[in-house]
């Protein structure tokens, strides 16, 4: 298993104190990947959100990710992910964008797609239930883009004819492709179009995890019709990594507080609970499909729907009902399910072994969450680095 970085660029507001607060943050972000470089962690992951204050600042990341590439010189840096509906971004802008910071980066970009979710949308004025067609359509579009001369697609959502789109990718014969995965539906999907999959999910369970990661290697075993010129089969999971000289420290430091704001925030502007009942009617359509319904389907049916409701499920279920649950309950439930790495570097270094025994090629360490210092941030990133002698294998795709 590699060791990668995932970053949303957190920006709590006890952090705005000063009039230049958000130039201070981009000038962290920018060192934190430069450490991460010299420490030789794989990728640098940047999320793609809008309107997100607090939880997210990263409106522009391929601007981000432009500037990490040209201060950096191994680390390679990935989209994770460009919001591929088309009020978001075209995908022929996205296949525009992607090229030049492949050459930017000297051939180091990689590329991840994501429909969003409610928030995003109703911002830009977007269909839901177009979102996951235009994803799809896109994924097929763009790698066609950056490798033939001439470019044609027909379909209601985008009418081109002959069209060049310019740069091609440094990279040949293209960037790696990834799609961001938070369902079964959706790892399924990945697999389908031979593309590597990013977990998003830290309030999934190890057992969670292997599910998932069972069937996108079924899916890519038995169904995938590959979108791009080669399949990237890697799976990347992301979750929380506080590394520090002690468990103590660690806790002094606000790891505790830090993931239980990351889960309530991220459960309030991704506004959850319409977003877990339209998923969970989709899940139900594919159980219920006549066709079968896929592997997610089949997946669904061999569930027991009797299995008792684990704490997780129950707290996470609190706050999306809207209660205020005190960060220490979200910390203790969240901990007892192995979903959080924090504490020495052996307690880091046995929490990596628990997901590289379920099988993934990364793992997407995210250090600066919530209200953790800088100075924190920078010790855990060098601390969890120095394990990498232990986990460098497979390289970025």
């Amino acid at each position: 298993m590699r060791l990668d970085i995932f970053s949303e660029m957190q920006h709590p507001k006890e952090h705005w104190t000063q009039p230049d607060h958000e130039h201070r943050l981009i000038r962290e972000t920018l060192e934190q990947a430069r450490l991460a470089d010299e420490m030789g962690y794989g990728v640098w992951w940047q999320v793609e959100h809008h309107t997100a204050v607090e939880f997210s600042y990263s409106s522009a990341p391929e601007v981000m990710l432009t500037a990490i590439a040209m201060g950096t010189k191994n680390i390679h840096v990935g989209h994770s992910a460009a919001l591929a509906p088309a009020r978001f971004n075209h995908p022929i802008r996205i296949a525009e964008r992607s090229a030049f910071i492949d050459h930017l980066s000297g051939g180091r970009f990689q590329l991840g797609m994501a429909r969003s979710t409610i928030p995003e949308w109703r911002v830009f004025n977007i269909d839901a239930d177009a979102t996951r067609s235009q994803m799809q359509q896109a994924f097929e579009m763009v790698p066609k883009m950056w490798t033939q001369e001439k470019f044609s697609w027909d379909t209601p959502d985008f009418r081109v004819k002959d069209i060049s789109v310019i740069p091609k990718p440094y990279r040949k014969p293209h960037p790696p492709l990834w799609q961001a995965c938070s369902s079964p539906a959706s790892f399924e999907q990945a697999g389908r179009n031979g593309v590597g999959a990013l977990g998003v999910t830290l309030w999934a369970s190890p057992e969670q995890v292997g599910e998932m990661i069972h069937i996108y290697r079924e899916a890519l075993r038995t169904r995938c019709e590959p979108v791009g010129e080669f399949v990237n089969n890697q799976v990347a999971f992301f979750t929380f990594v506080h590394c520090a000289d002690s468990e103590r420290e660690a806790m002094e430091n606000g790891a505790a507080q830090a993931a239980a704001w990351y889960t309530n925030g991220s459960f309030t502007f991704f506004e959850a609970k319409d977003f877990f009942v339209k998923s969970a009617a989709e899940l139900e359509a594919l159980a219920k499909d006549p066709a079968g319904g896929g592997l997610t389907g089949q997946y669904l049916r061999g569930k027991d729907p009797n299995a008792p409701v684990s704490k997780a499920q129950r707290i996470l279920g609190r706050i999306m009902s809207g209660e205020d649950v005190p960060h220490e309950q979200v910390w203790e439930v969240l901990s007892a399910q192995d979903s959080l790495i924090v504490g020495t570097k052996d307690q880091v270094r046995q929490g990596l072994k628990r997901y590289e025994s379920l099988g993934i090629d990364a793992l997407m360490s995210f250090h600066q969450v919530g209200a953790l210092s800088h100075e924190a941030v920078l010790k855990s990133i060098r601390l969890t680095g120095e394990l990498i002698p232990e986990f460098k294998t497979p390289a970025p795709p």
